[in-house]
């Protein structure tokens, strides 16, 4: 998947400058796309030449002009080809600590504990804000209610998503530092014995 293709499905929200893209990416579409608010800048920049955005400038007193960008009908319809693509690829995974798992028997133990319960806590905490957009989304509706009536259910569904992911690795990093845990004891007991 294209930066692009991030940057178009959180245009779908409604008009933003690239600051408001960079900020809202972190709420909005953190849980499945990660980028810098220099790689959106430049991506807004190669959509604006190629006609898939169009951006309009709103003069600001105090501070400098803002651009704000909305999707054209040609980034509808690149939307549109781009979720008929099929299949789509299988997500590359690159993760580091799991490497440094996969060597904990021959490494730092401690080290590798401290960076399972890092992830623990990192996903702890992004789970938590990822509650807080459910709890505004549904505005005290049902989840039902909200899936029947509200305009789009896309972002809600990679909302669910992202804390299945979030859940999983919550639950993976628990059961991860309790097994180091009785290792280390274990190898001690037999250090001792």
């Amino acid at each position: 998947m294209a930066l692009r293709n991030a940057v178009m499905a959180a245009l779908l929200e409604g008009e933003a400058s690239g600051y408001d893209l960079a900020k809202g990416f972190e709420a909005s579409v953190a849980n499945f796309w990660m980028a810098t608010p220099q790689q959106i800048y430049r991506e807004l920049e190669r959509m604006e030449s190629e006609g898939l955005v169009s951006a309009r400038v709103v003069q600001q007193e105090r501070r400098p002009n803002k651009r704000l960008f909305s999707l054209t009908d040609a980034g509808l319809d690149a939307m549109r080809a781009y979720t008929a693509e099929v299949p789509s690829r299988p997500t590359a995974i690159r993760d580091e600590l799991m490497v440094k798992v996969q060597c904990v028997d021959i490494g730092d133990v401690e080290a590798v504990r401290a960076g399972v319960a890092e992830r623990v806590e990192r996903s702890t905490a992004k789970l938590a804000r990822y509650r807080r957009a459910q709890e505004r989304m549904l505005a005290g509706r049902t989840e039902e209610e909200y899936l029947s009536t509200a305009e789009r259910i896309g972002p809600y569904l990679t909302l669910l998503g992202g804390m299945a992911l979030e859940q999983a690795n919550i639950k993976w990093g628990e059961t991860a530092l309790k097994r180091l845990a009785q290792r280390a004891e274990t190898l001690g007991a037999s250090a001792r014995g």
